[in-house]
């Protein structure tokens, strides 16, 4: 049965991606940072850990619960917005915004990364193509671009060290989703993001270079 890890599956896309890989009979895990949450994914079939990935304790923790496992898919969902205003940015904001979306990877990426390489399977991240520093034509937002260009930066150097050992990995644009960060007037549902994200990821071909993709598999320029 092949395995997936999604890491930040509480709501939005990272609860819809463990619903379709359970649906396709795939065998799931998955975290999330409350206990209710936790709950609420046993019930679905998955197979839960609590995590909050800004706990230097719990990320290392993971790796030793997850010891052993091969993944032929593992998602790093887990990540903020922040603040909505481009002013003057207050150090809690850069470091909630930072910690979550740029520490975090650096803490669990090599962590997972080889139980990715011993199924020869798909790492991804899900950035944003807001992200893209050779695409870019607004500022606005720009605590989190910054932020998921770093995520960036860290999934490269992520696939220099384990692609050549067989984890093909994949930054994600998800598209404006209707969800809380995406708001209620974004242009696709969760169920379209997650569906095109786990499409692609399937018809991804093995590469020791990381690749960066809309979720429709829409190549994006770095």
């Amino acid at each position: 049965m092949a395995t997936a890890l999604i890491i930040g599956a509480s709501r939005g896309i990272g609860l819809e991606l463990v619903r379709q890989y359970l649906e396709d009979g795939w065998r799931v895990i998955a975290t999330a940072r409350k206990a209710e949450d936790c709950d609420a994914l046993l019930k679905l079939g998955a197979e839960p850990h609590k995590l909050d990935v800004t706990d230097v304790e719990a990320c290392a923790g993971i790796g030793w619960k997850l010891d052993g496992e091969e993944l032929d898919v593992a998602i790093l969902n887990a990540g903020v917005y922040g603040p909505r205003h481009d002013g003057f940015p207050l150090q809690t904001d850069f470091d909630t915004v930072m910690h979550t979306n740029v520490l975090a990877a650096m803490r669990l990426l090599p962590i997972i990364a080889p139980m990715v390489c011993a199924a020869r399977g798909k790492l991804a991240v899900l950035s944003s193509r807001m992200g893209s520093l050779s695409e870019r034509t607004s500022t606005g937002g720009s605590l989190y671009r910054a932020s998921k260009a770093a995520l960036n930066s860290v999934l490269i150097d992520t696939a220099l060290t384990y692609g050549a050992q067989g984890a093909t990995c994949v930054a994600f644009h998800p598209g404006w989703v209707r969800t809380e960060m995406g708001g209620a007037g974004a242009d696709i549902s969760p169920e379209e993001s997650a569906g095109g994200i786990k499409a692609t990821i399937s018809g991804l071909p093995a590469s020791e270079v990381a690749v960066y993709r809309n979720y429709d598999g829409t190549e994006i320029g770095w």
